[in-house]
């Protein structure tokens, strides 16, 4: 018997021609609605090449474009590192064997989940503002650092929750054969093979915590969403520079999402991360390095 599975039957002949007409249908029906809109744009003149000539000039860049960027990549980093670290002790405290550590953590993980990240942000520049615990320059940085870092930080304690426990039950098993104490088997053998399993999603809140810079402009922040319609209102072009935005954003998603791609291959084949086990064997395959139970 075949040990392969499919969702559904394979589409015959008949089939294959109808998807392919769907397809085309599809495929015609966007070319057409994007025509459209670039005739749309034609036709108020936010296609003319005086609309994009200001983005041929230098100061326009080191005004506007530069600034944002900086901005913007400097919240994304510094939130993603605070978030996976706050993440990572959040997610290691719920799988703690400490009821209270459990009780505090699920408590924090889940209050934070649950606030809008403007709110968090917003409250966090006026208390810092109020205590004056960073300079004025920086206080709508550290706003949005702060709420970026505390739900983004919730959201990655799930995901280390999740990912521990999608480990087949044999890694932690054996570990407890091996007389490894808890914190030695989740900080040894689980960690370390969950990671790979959770780096798509993790990438995913990361090109999420990229995104959400862009809520910062409700504090003041100077990030790249906000310059693009700075350089619209000052240069009467709000179409193309915002097209060039969204062009600029897309490349840093891509650029953070091949970066850890290149990442979980590297984790792959390292001895440490195994590949995920086969679905359709019956037999659980141990560890590289781990002893046989």
């Amino acid at each position: 018997m075949s040990t392969s599975s499919v969702l559904y039957d394979a589409p015959g002949p008949r089939a294959q021609r109808r998807n392919l007409l769907f397809a085309a249908l599809i495929v015609a029906v966007i070319i057409a609605m994007a025509g459209w809109v670039l005739w749309q744009f034609e036709s108020k003149g936010q296609l003319t090449e005086a609309k994009w000539h200001p983005f041929l000039t230098a100061n326009l860049w080191t005004t506007y474009v530069l600034p944002g960027a900086v901005g913007t990549l400097t919240a994304a980093v510094v939130s993603i590192v605070l978030a996976l670290v706050l993440g990572l002790a959040l997610g290691m405290g719920r799988l703690s064997e400490a009821r209270a550590v459990r009780w505090v953590c699920s408590v924090f993980v889940e209050f934070f989940r649950a606030v809008p990240v403007l709110i968090m942000m917003l409250f966090a520049y006026f208390l810092f503002a109020l205590y004056d615990v960073f300079p004025s320059r920086q206080l709508a940085l550290a706003g949005v650092i702060t709420g970026l870092t505390l739900y983004n930080g919730a959201v990655i304690a799930e995901i280390v929750r999740a990912g521990v426990y999608a480990l087949p039950r044999g890694q932690r098993e054996a570990a407890v054969a091996l007389g490894l104490r808890p914190s030695q088997t989740l900080r040894l053998i689980l960690l370390p093979q969950a990671v790979t399993s959770m780096l798509p999603v993790l990438v995913s809140q990361m090109v999420v915590v990229l995104k959400d810079t862009a809520i910062g402009y409700q504090i003041t922040f100077v990030e790249m969403v906000r310059q693009g319609t700075n350089i619209g209102s000052a240069y009467s072009n709000y179409i193309p520079a915002l097209i060039v935005i969204a062009v600029l954003m897309i490349s840093l998603n891509f650029a953070l999402s091949a970066l850890a791609t290149r990442l979980e291959a590297r984790l792959r084949q390292s001895r440490r991360t195994p590949d995920p086990l086969p679905v359709n064997t019956g037999i659980q395959e141990d560890a590289p390095g781990t002893p046989p139970v």
